[in-house]
């Protein structure tokens, strides 16, 4: 085994350590490192990337946990057992916050992926596989055609037709205020503004399930008005697989008051209302332009 997936090893042993022990994220048991240390490697080992590692995913714990929740909408964090949440966080980390030049995106994935095979359950491989490929997509597929050196298995991918679909309801929300018009935004962890939305439940319709979610998400009892229009896009669910997800867009209205955002937000971390002047300075996803465009136009026409 390579010098480095040791030390990734023994940063997990540790990491799963601590997960029992009471510490500060500044300060980790030297013990702890030396001791995992000449337990998988007989101390031969690259100690200063192990202690560099494991430091910088304590130092992130929290975000790389807002990124797991993203990615793994399905699975609370306290459901995932705790070696394939450290093996993710490790793997995020070095995904997220390490030089590229130095580990590059499909080196952290498939190292990760290692560690889940050697250390996790059965079913460990599938689901951090998943994870990490979903933040991947969300990076635009950084070193996408880099060549491996190993001879990777052909994987094929479900076609189009045959994969699951999961429907959602989400609205671009706005309300008046003194003469101004403003639109409630949501920003996630990618560090992206985008509209509020979820998933529709079983027998409810499309505008009570958006009013639900809007309501869930926000905080906000909102009048849900013209449709919009609608988008389809393919995501990986590290237990389903590949999915499509089709969304349909309200324009819906709300009182101008204070934005609640739901304490298990899926990833999301803030919530804010933006004035029509302010959108164009604001980073976006590209596909919910076009319905933040013909809402302001339909606002507008409204006045």
């Amino acid at each position: 085994m390579a010098n480095r997936h040791i030390a990734r090893s023994i940063v997990l042993q540790s990491l799963f350590e601590l997960d029992f022990r009471e510490y500060s994220e500044l300060e980790v048991p030297e013990e702890i490192i030396e001791r995992n240390a000449l337990e998988f490697a007989n101390d031969v080992v690259d100690l200063a990337f192990v202690r560099t590692l494991l430091q910088g995913v304590l130092s992130k714990k929290s975000e790389l946990d807002l990124v797991i929740v993203k990615a793994a909408p399905d699975w609370p964090l306290n459901k995932i057992s705790m070696i394939d949440r450290n093996i993710l966080r490790i793997g995020l980390f070095e995904l997220l916050f390490s030089d590229s030049a130095e580990v590059p995106a499909k080196v952290a994935i498939n190292e990760a992926i290692e560690l889940s095979k050697n250390y996790g359950g059965e079913k460990s491989s599938k689901f951090v596989n998943g994870v990490l490929g979903s933040v991947y997509k969300e990076l635009g597929e950084p070193d996408k055609n880099a060549v491996s050196k190993k001879k990777k298995k052909v994987i094929v991918d479900i076609p189009y037709e045959e994969m699951p679909v999961e429907k959602l309801g989400g609205g671009v929300v706005y309300a008046e205020s003194d003469g101004n018009f403003y639109l409630a935004l949501v920003h996630d962890i990618f560090g992206y503004w985008t509209l509020s939305k979820g998933g529709l439940e079983a027998g409810e319709s499309e505008i009570e399930g958006t009013r639900r979610e809007i309501k869930e998400e926000i905080g906000l009892e909102v009048e849900v008005l013209d449709e919009i229009g609608r988008n389809e896009y393919v995501a990986n669910n590290p237990e389903k697989g590949k999915l499509r997800k089709q969304v349909v867009y309200f324009l819906a209205k709300a009182p101008y008051q204070d934005l609640v955002l739901e304490k298990d937000s899926g990833g999301l971390d803030d919530a804010r209302w933006f004035k029509l002047t302010e959108l164009a300075d604001l980073k976006t996803y590209g596909d919910i332009l076009p319905f933040i465009t013909k809402a302001v136009t339909l606002i507008s026409q409204k006045q």
